[in-house]
């Protein structure tokens, strides 16, 4: 079903012949991509994802890919990881040859994959799913829902987005009044903050949890920070993830963070640190259940 995508905003997509009998008009699902909106003759049957995110959004719709990067690194998509999918390369590496021999209807690409659609287009129908992290929570239920219409699930996704937003909801009144936070990455010995508008951002825009610095640079990778840094903002809270071991790489978040600047602060005082889990916040932040994970993650640590 090379044909899959009857037009695009994509040259390359357009440029694909039709050799498929036409459809009917009913048979059409037309939904909005990174690059523009596409429509697509049927739901496609075979689809292939080299984002974590993505086959975190399909696997929570009951949509089993038939290719999958080589390392997914969140524990609960292990089965994904150990199915019988086949292996297609690496965020930053895709194996165009592997794609190739899938012969699938669709695959689909985001964020630190998203700069491969055009190679992939020359051979294969191709998306851009990427959910920006401005606006992190509309733009990422926008890639879900979109997710939901492409494989003829919306009906199961909207359950999905009404359980998150309810449980948005509810976090923010959880903690409404209860102190600042600081956001912060360790990645070995060195230390990043984030702040609004930031990767970790919608911990503050969306759920409600007032920063401790609004000054933080908004960039990808934070604002590299000392432990100076963490003790003049002094939050009520810290958050902390630990890239090393998001990508499974030895290193240790509380190590780090075991400095007398640090114990000083009030959520080191008052016992408020939270570890969170790193690989999901990291890796497939912007999936639905990774999403899902991290409110309730929250909830329970503002709740003790």
């Amino acid at each position: 079903m090379k044909n899959l995508l009857l037009k695009s905003s994509l040259a390359a997509l357009v440029a694909l012949t039709a050799s498929q009998v036409t459809p009917t008009f009913a048979e059409q699902i037309t939904i909005l991509t990174a690059k523009g909106e596409i429509t697509l003759q049927e739901i496609p049957q075979k689809i292939a994802a080299l984002d974590v995110a993505v086959i975190d959004n399909l696997d929570a719709l009951g949509i089993r890919p038939v290719g999958v990067l080589n390392g997914l690194y969140v524990d609960y998509l292990n089965h994904v990881e150990n199915s019988d999918a086949k292996k297609i390369g690496t965020f930053f590496e895709p194996d165009f040859e592997t794609i190739n021999s899938l012969e699938a209807d669709l695959v689909i690409v985001a964020t630190r994959s998203a700069k491969y659609l055009g190679q992939l287009n020359e051979f294969v129908p191709a998306i851009d799913l990427t959910s920006e992290w401005e606006n992190f929570l509309r733009s990422s239920i926008g890639a879900f829902e979109q997710t939901a219409k492409l494989v003829g699930k919306s009906e199961l996704g909207a359950k999905l987005v009404t359980k998150l937003q309810s449980s948005v909801v509810d976090l923010r009144a959880q903690v409404k009044d209860k102190g600042t936070a600081l956001i912060i990455m360790t990645n070995g010995p060195k230390i990043s903050a984030f702040g609004p508008g930031s990767r970790f951002g919608w911990v503050h825009d969306d759920l409600g949890i007032t920063a401790a610095i609004q000054n933080v640079e908004a960039v990808t990778h934070g604002d590299a920070i000392t432990h100076e840094f963490v003790l003049n903002a002094n939050p009520d809270w810290l958050i902390v993830v630990d890239r090393s071991a998001a990508i499974g790489r030895e290193g240790s978040a509380a190590a780090t963070l075991d400095n007398e600047l640090i114990a000083k602060t009030t959520a080191w005082q008052k016992g408020q640190v939270i570890y969170v889990n790193s690989a999901t916040w990291y890796i497939s932040g912007n999936g639905i259940q990774a999403m899902q994970a991290t409110v309730d993650e929250l909830s329970a640590a503002f709740n003790k």
